[in-house]
């Protein structure tokens, strides 16, 4: 069984673990319907993308998503 031949420091033991403490990414709010999404995608809700309108949404699907 492999055994290391010198001891880790510290430094490069955090520096492992570096990617241990990031967190979830969680949905933002639709500034234009209040849906939550998920961050740098299009609200299917209304289908808009940072203000524009993206996809066009009827008045069926969105009521349907209420």
């Amino acid at each position: 069984m492999p055994v290391p031949k010198k001891r880790t420091t510290k430094s490069r033991r955090n520096m492992r673990r570096s990617h241990d403490a990031l967190e979830r990414t969680f949905a933002v709010v639709c500034p234009n319907c209040g849906e939550p999404v998920l961050r740098h995608r299009i609200c299917l809700a209304c289908g808009q993308y940072r203000g524009k309108q993206i996809i066009a949404v009827s008045k069926e699907e969105t009521s349907a998503a209420s």
